[in-house]
């Protein structure tokens, strides 16, 4: 019997379109008015040393009376912040008074960009086109350490929450008995807006360790998320914000590289030279230009433990694509079907099938609003040839344009085009091109009660048979009580984009998921939740054959000390085609294929408060997996010598038994780090990665110091060896300097 999936389809296809808000305006959650505060045009400069000692912050506006968000959201915060902002032709000024209850601060590091949960510090938010998707962020501690990032698709997850883009700006704080204060002189430039704007949307939310309180300006429920962009009050410019000249910013690099390769005895001593180059066109568009990048600097990717038959996605951590990525990289299904990621360019295979590096020539991308509704993307990078390896030139190319719809809804179309234009002896005729074009629609309601997406995407290859079509629905309902959410997708078997992640194709996929929400009147219990999760797969080739499903149920509770802990009992099918080891075993015998698995499992997970100096988490799964048995174990702990030293460690260990002949395997990886900040310019990390698994002890050790504004000098050493035998595979040094120079 075929599956039903069309009918949830043309469940969830229609939500879509008519979930829908008629206001044109965002909502208030409730609040007996749009807040707001008028932002005064000054004509002095202010020196943002922390101190608020300027006459002018005793005349400014504020936007005050934050409303508790955690552990409740219906009451006043009970520690209260007061935030002022000023601005003249070239800045805008903020100062911000946080009340505690003390200084016993929770300080993860001195060292820019610090993830805020855990810690004491306050983000501020600016919605500079008022369209409730795409906001600025700027956040600042009691020590001073500042961080700033990018929130795309209304917040509405963390794939729409970056700290990896960079600006100029500046700041500082200054600690007193029962409260800090803060200062920043943010330049007019880092922002994009509409000239001639005479208000932003803005919010503002702040962790307090010390009284385990979140709180925020606006009104948060609590099942949003604290920075999501739909409740949001209104900064007032008292006159119209001018045209904003960006420079040019040029920021060349050096790099030395010595090199020992083991495995195939090679020894690589080099200097290389490039950069890249930042230019804004108009007040809402930007240009990056890159010429022979060198990302050695950029953090080493983690170690996972795969036991699964496909690819894992890993995040984007390289500067030159991090502005605007949601207009490149939101495309489709993350999960299943995402036809453009980055991490494609730039990485490749080998002839051995090892993933190596594959050299940038440069590349441009131009990115941003065209129109207050109109967003453009286009990116073009290429690649250079590596005949040893079988790697051959390619031209990276997508355009991607999106038009807003309704409140804050969008509607997008992109080509992406990758080709090699020489001919190899080593290059198949199918490999010669890629091409995908595709359609989305992104709904986020008014209210953000509904959001959700339609997409449609058509490949072309070179040996294409014609089922190279990807298309998909999901919609998601999410309320204090209820969150539902629903998903069907189809994916052709010949359907691929070279510049994408696809996990599987030849596959119809169909998920529900059901989560009910308890929010006790009292008690240590903040919440808790019960959910039910059925996802079926199956195979249009086989005639829709049911090749996987899994049937998961769920209870999690958070406590008001902001720990939190969950059970869930999973049941399982997979119906192998191929001959798969799951333990990846060399020479080992692999499962047969042809043949499905049924198997069941508990799993259990603790997380203690973040907010201490020592805080840890564990996670055991126990049960059947394939036609044996599988236990795991995972956790991670962390140390705060605050403010200098911070501790962390990675561990999960996976026992698996399969019957004889196949193989069993106990699975290491374990994956120590340490962060020391001497100063708030000078950093070193050195992170540690044991994965047996992967034969692989790897050793990265960074020292930076950022001798001026975004101006750096790296030393990077890199080990790495066989964890069998304790052999060393390759070792570098790398000694970079980088420097930004505003013209």
């Amino acid at each position: 019997m075929r599956p039903k999936f069309p009918s949830l389809f043309l469940l969830i296809f229609p939500i879509l379109f008519f979930a829908q808000s008629t206001p044109k305006s965002l909502p208030n959650n409730g609040q007996p008015q749009n807040k707001s505060f008028q932002v005064k045009l000054i004509n002095q400069k202010i020196n943002p040393d922390g101190i608020l000692d300027e006459p002018i912050w005793e005349t400014a506006d504020s936007a005050k009376d934050f409303w508790e968000f955690f552990p409740l959201d219906s009451i006043q915060a009970r520690a209260q912040t007061d935030i002022k902002m000023v601005y003249d032709n070239k800045f805008l000024y903020i100062g911000i008074k946080v009340s505690t209850v003390g200084k016993s601060y929770a300080i993860q590091s001195l060292k820019r960009d610090f993830r805020a949960g855990n810690s004491d510090n306050i983000t501020l938010l600016f919605d500079t086109f008022n369209d409730g998707n795409n906001a600025f962020l700027f956040g600042i501690n009691p020590y001073g350490v500042r961080r700033e990032g990018l929130v795309s698709g209304g917040g509405l997850d963390l794939r729409g929450f970056t700290i990896s883009w960079d600006v100029k700006w500046k700041g500082d704080s200054k600690i007193y008995d029962d409260y800090y204060t803060a200062e920043l002189a943010i330049p007019l430039t880092s922002f994009k807006f509409k000239e001639g704007e005479t208000k932003w949307r803005f919010n503002s939310y702040r962790f307090d360790t010390q009284s385990n309180e979140t709180s925020t300006w606006m009104n948060i429920p609590q099942n949003q998320n604290i920075y999501g962009l739909t409740f949001m009050g209104d900064m007032v410019f008292e006159k119209p914000l001018g045209k904003s000249r960006t420079p040019i910013a040029i920021i060349p690099y050096v790099n030395g590289l010595v090199q020992r390769d083991y495995e195939n005895d090679e020894d690589t001593n080099k200097v290389t030279v490039g950069g890249d180059a930042k230019l804004s066109i108009g007040n809402s568009m930007n240009l990056d230009i890159t010429v022979n990048p060198d990302f050695s600097q950029v953090e080493v990717d983690d170690q996972v433990t795969n036991l699964s038959r496909f690819e894992i996605s890993l995040p984007e951590k390289r500067q030159f694509f991090i502005d605007n990525n949601d207009l490149f990289g939101s495309f489709g299904d993350p999960r299943d079907a995402n036809p453009f990621f980055s991490r494609r360019i730039g990485i490749a295979k080998d002839t051995a099938d090892n993933t190596i590096e594959n050299r940038i020539i440069g590349g441009v991308r131009l990115s941003g609003k065209l129109t207050k509704d109109f967003r453009l993307g286009f990116l073009n990078i290429q690649t250079a040839a590596d005949e040893v390896n079988e790697i051959p030139s390619n031209n990276n190319m997508m355009l991607a344009l999106q038009h807003k719809v309704f409140a804050r809804s969008n509607i997008g179309l992109f080509f992406i085009n990758r080709q090699s234009f020489e001919d190899y002896e080593f290059l198949a005729p199918e490999d010669k091109y890629n091409r995908v074009v595709g359609l989305d629609y992104n709904l986020i309601s008014t209210d953000n009660v509904w959001s959700g997406k339609f997409f449609f995407q058509k490949s072309f290859s070179p040996d294409s048979n014609g089922k190279d079509i990807a298309t998909g629905t999901r919609a998601e309902f999410n309320t204090r009580y209820w969150n539902l959410t629903g998903k069907v997708i189809y994916i052709g078997e010949d359907f691929s984009s070279d510049l994408g992640f696809v996990r599987r194709t030849d596959i119809v996929k169909s998920f529900v998921n059901v989560e009910r929400v308890f929010w006790p009147n009292r008690g240590k219990i903040q919440n808790h939740s019960i959910s039910f999760f059925p996802l079926h797969i199956w195979s249009p080739s086989l005639d829709f054959q049911n090749t996987d499903f899994e049937y998961r149920a769920q209870w999690e509770a958070r406590f008001t000390d902001q720990s939190a802990v969950s059970g869930q009992f999973s049941n399982k099918y997979t119906f192998l085609l191929d001959d798969f080891d799951p333990t990846n075993t060399d020479g080992g015998i692999p499962l047969p294929g042809n043949q499905g698995y049924h198997y069941n499992s508990l799993e259990f997970e603790y997380r203690s408060d973040r907010r201490k100096i020592f805080a840890y988490s564990l996670e055991p799964s126990i049960g059947r997996f394939f036609n044996g048995n599988r236990f795991t174990m995972q956790g991670g702990m962390t140390l705060r010598f605050q403010p200098k030293v911070f501790l962390s460690m990675l561990l999960r260990y996976d026992k698996i038994e399969l019957p004889d002949p196949y193989p069993s395997a106990d699975i290491w990886l374990i994956s120590p780090k340490i962060e020391v900040t001497f100063t708030k310019s000078i950093f070193w990390s050195t992170l540690i990665q044991y994965s047996n698994q992967r034969d692989n002890l790897g050793i990265n050790s960074r020292l930076q110091w950022r001798f001026a504004p975004l101006s750096d000098l790296f030393l990077v050493y890199n080990d790495n060896y066989f964890v069998d035998g304790f052999a060393p595979k390759n070792r570098s040094i790398n000694l970079k300097i980088t420097y930004w120079l505003n013209i």
